[in-house]
């Protein structure tokens, strides 16, 4: 099914990087260092209202916010030996201060579990003090050496939200991994951005880890974009970082660990899965500008009653909390101004001219379906704040309508590179457990494998793994990724 003003997915790349620039959200590629970009004024509010978003929901379930270096010592980043092999190519360091060698390389933070493992080792020493949750919204830096892309693949990630929590016991740390879930699933529902939730298989988990759960999007053009991971991370970085307590039977053992993560990937999965051929659309509940304002006239005398109407309806909107402008620039028409608040993805415009004022009135059009329809003045927020739920709501609906329709599950999979290529979306198959049948899938269709449902699905039932031809106990996703 095609929507309206849908992006042609052979254009999605060219839309996102035009609407990003045009709409002042993000200059990228301008910088003059590769993979980092500038965040503008526009783009720096929307980021501002999704990040208070997740700090919510993070605050909600306990979590503290914290702030930790951003340097890291190459003597405590090679404390865990597997999540060192694991970022060993992406880490930036600074070896020199002024024009001094440094004695220890310092690492820019890839990821900050050591960090945190060492503060808890100063910081923890009882089971009563756990479960303990932290979090901080920071920068990272990783070494990227594929073809970067502004907000989806840089080497400086600049809205960077992880989480820390450590426990008393492995099954305390398993509960964590399905509030990590809870709050992720909450933080996406809001946004409208729909997505998958799977077990990524072993030989794709994060480093240091015992296994890791991650959240997919499709993108308009078909390529999945992992939005967002959840790892438990066992007693790996506690037993070498020495973070023991005092348990409850009175002997000292190390903690177990989970931590998760979000990054500039969801501004990104936002813009581009709501967007359309105008610009974006931004959901009402982190639009920085939720009303504008256009003023209609033909004279100098309409325009004094006008601006006048405009301004009392706008004083009102920002008392009730409503973040509203108006557009009284004179060099541009009316239409013009139109196209440009579109582009912008500003959910919901007010149009007022002189049969406003005389019928105390508002003409009200949402950015999302662009229908024009006459409101009462004196319901104004009432309404505003109504028609901005039922926009969050249309767009939740159709992004999971439009990502349900790029899932296909089949019984069958043509084991070929020229298959591969074909594939937009999701594929979905019969599988038998086995890392080597998932690999030689991979390999074979050049399509990454994601993992598999959390929960085993039932339409694989009677079907067998097309690699090995044995009963399948799961299913297993597979999809073109960025």
């Amino acid at each position: 099914m095609r929507y309206l003003d849908d992006i042609n997915p052979e254009e999605f790349s060219e839309w996102f990087d035009t609407v990003i620039k045009e709409a002042e959200i993000y200059d990228y590629g301008r910088y003059p260092v590769k993979g980092m970009g500038v965040w503008m004024p526009y783009g720096f509010a929307l980021r501002k209202n999704i990040i208070e978003l997740i700090r919510k929901e993070h605050d909600s379930k306990g979590h503290e916010e914290i702030l930790l270096p951003l340097l890291i010592p190459e003597d405590l980043l090679i404390k865990e030996e597997e999540h060192i092999r694991g970022f060993r190519d992406e880490v930036y360091w600074v070896t020199h201060g002024g024009l001094d060698e440094l004695d220890v390389k310092l690492a820019l933070r890839p990821t900050s579990e050591t960090s945190i493992s060492l503060m808890e080792s100063y910081w923890l020493n009882s089971y009563k003090q756990l479960p303990k949750k932290f979090y901080q919204i920071v920068s990272i830096f990783r070494y990227e050496t594929k073809a970067t892309r502004a907000m989806i693949r840089l080497r400086e990630v600049s809205t960077f939200k992880e989480a820390h929590t450590a426990h008393s016991t492995f099954e305390d740390a398993d509960r964590q991994v399905r509030e990590a879930i809870e709050i992720y699933s909450t933080i996406f529902d809001q946004l409208g951005i729909p997505y998958v939730i799977s077990k990524r298989p072993d030989f794709d988990k994060f480093a240091g880890a015992l296994y890791t759960i991650a959240f997919d999007t499709v993108m308009p053009d078909g390529k999945v974009l992992q939005v967002g991971t959840v790892h438990h991370l066992g007693q790996n970085f506690s037993k070498s970082l020495d973070v023991k307590v005092l348990q409850e039977n009175g002997e000292n053992d190390y903690v177990w660990q989970t931590s998760y993560g979000l990054s500039d990937r969801v501004i990104a999965s936002t813009i581009s899965i709501h967007g359309d051929k105008r610009g974006l659309i931004l959901p009402y509940i982190i639009a920085p500008i939720k009303v504008v304002i256009i003023p209609i006239y033909f004279n100098d005398e309409e325009k004094k009653g006008v601006i006048e109407y405009s301004e009392e309806i706008r004083n009102e909107l920002e008392n009730c909390g409503i973040r509203t402008v108006i557009d009284t620039r004179t060099e541009l028409t009316p239409g013009k101004k139109f196209y440009d608040w579109e582009l912008r993805g500003v959910p919901i415009r007010l149009e007022i001219g002189k049969r406003e004022i005389s019928s105390k009135t508002v003409v009200i059009v949402t950015r999302d379906e662009l229908k024009k329809k006459s409101i009462a003045r004196e319901k104004i927020c009432e309404s505003v704040r109504k028609e901005g739920e039922e926009i969050d709501k249309r767009l939740r609906e159709r992004a999971k309508k439009k990502m349900e329709e790029k899932i296909s599950k089949v019984e069958k999979l043509e084991l070929t590179m020229e298959y591969g290529e074909r594939v937009r979306g999701i594929i979905e198959v019969p599988w038998c457990g086995s890392e080597d049948c998932a690999l030689k899938m991979q390999e074979r269709t050049g399509i990454r494998v994601l993992g598999s449902p959390i929960e085993k699905p039932e339409w694989i039932k009677g079907k067998t793994c097309p690699v090995c031809g044995r009963n399948a106990v799961t299913s297993l996703r597979l999809a073109k990724t960025y």
